[in-house]
């Protein structure tokens, strides 16, 4: 073990006195595995980062829920597009039958959304999202109140006139008063705000809370033709029910409902975020190739930066080599010294590299330059550690193979 360490501190000294007795020359070598470090860690960065922020987004839609709707996600060619435009949308009927039968579900939710002008005496703002839920819909799809409270089971069964505001709602329209108790007018009427949500800002899609607000659909189907107006319905599994179990049965209730004949299509679809996350998945591997692809050439140019440079090391060093093992050193230490030596100029390289990446993560993050967080995960730290390990090995092998097998003697007459 002793002796292990004494070699392994000999071989950093030297690696260390090659390092600053020729520095232009190692600044220039090192400088392929960085850009190659760079160009791969910071191409994984960026999109490990745009895939958490996406599987976040994703994740806040809940994944034990499902969504009957009109539409799939996904156009598997199965039914064509024309059959789809046919499909009558999914109801509060559907709903409630669903509510009645399913032994699966923990809870189910009808909403639908429209954009309508909001006004408070003489502020107005057009083309606001207006969602229209029934009561359930904060338990399918939970959001956090800054003031105020929910519908009561009885307004939302009565389809009284309140609703609850977005962040922006508030702002732009009450201008910094408190609007729990104040008025809101869509549809020509007068509606009391109960609540106000918190500030959220936009998910990876695009989509907020922020500029919604939202009322109970029982008051809003009195002013809007439902039929002809999209909605959906959204179902929550109840604990230790897999979504395939609660599928399975809400296709043979819908099938039911609409009195589907056995060999007839379904005329509904039950979407579920798993379709968007496997869509993603495919994008991101994608996307990590190219990045290897990129920086897999200037990985490649320092993996020749680092063999040359130990070359010339070894050239160099041939009298040194010489004097060495005629002093009992064996080859065993002569070829760890330089082996060592590439391994160590490559994982410097490595590390400047992520060193220059950390920097630009903490000057997008403060800056907002980027519209999601970067964040250099473990993984890449490791990933970028190893291949720069992997590099020097490689590229340092023959180098140190080739001055292990010097002959004492010649070596030693040598000069350089």
């Amino acid at each position: 073990m002793l002796v292990f360490l004494k070699l392994f501190r000999e071989s950093y000294r030297f690696a260390l006195q090659s390092i600053v007795v020729n520095r232009v020359r190692t600044l220039l070598s090192l400088l392929g595995i960085t850009i190659g470090i760079f160009s791969v860690i910071s191409v994984l960065t960026i999109f490990d980062s745009m895939e958490i922020a996406v599987r976040s987004s994703i994740n806040s839609l809940g994944s034990n829920v499902l969504f009957i709707q009109k539409w799939p996600w996904i156009m598997d060619g199965n039914v064509a597009w024309w059959k789809i435009m046919k499909r009558p949308e999914p109801s509060l009927r559907d709903m409630k039958q669903i509510q009645k039968r399913s032994t699966a579900s923990e809870k189910s939710a009808f909403l639908f959304g429209i954009s309508r002008t909001v006004k408070y005496k003489s502020n107005s703002i057009e083309d606001v999202g207006v969602l229209a839920v029934s009561h359930d819909y904060d338990y399918v799809m939970p959001f956090d109140l800054k003031d105020g409270r929910y519908f009561t089971l009885l307004e939302s069964q009565a389809g009284r006139n309140v609703a609850i505001i977005g962040a922006e709602i508030s702002e732009n329209l009450y201008e910094g008063l408190n609007p729990i108790g104040r008025t809101i007018k869509i549809f020509g009427s007068k509606l009391k705000v109960i609540g106000l949500m918190k500030k959220q800002g936009d998910d990876m899609f695009g989509n907020t809370n922020d500029d919604r607000v939202i009322i109970p659909v029982n008051y809003a189907r009195s002013f809007v033709n439902m039929q002809k107006i999209g909605g959906s319905i959204i179902v929550m599994a109840k604990p230790m029910v897999s979504n395939e179990e609660l599928k399975d049965e809400l296709t043979g209730i819908l099938r039911s409902v609409r009195k589907l004949k056995p060999n007839a299509e379904d005329d509904f679809a039950i979407n579920e975020t798993s379709i968007i996350s496997q869509g993603f998945d495919e994008i991101f591997a994608v996307f990590a190739m190219v990045g290897w692809v990129v920086g897999g050439f200037s990985l490649l140019v320092g993996g020749f930066g680092i063999a040359n440079i130990m070359f010339v090391s070894v050239k160099e060093r041939t009298n040194q080599i010489g004097i060495q093992m005629a002093l009992g050193a064996k080859r065993f230490f002569i070829l760890f010294q330089f082996l060592f030596e590439s391994v160590f100029l490559s994982l410097l390289g490595g590390l400047i590299g992520l060193l220059i990446i950390y920097s630009l993560i903490l000057i997008s993050n403060t800056y907002d330059i980027i519209p999601f967080p970067l964040k250099l995960t473990t993984g890449n730290i490791i990933i970028s550690i190893s291949v720069s390990a992997v590099i020097g090995l490689v590229a340092g092998i023959i180098p140190s193979w080739s001055a292990s097998r010097l002959d004492p003697v010649e070596a030693m007459r040598t000069t350089f």
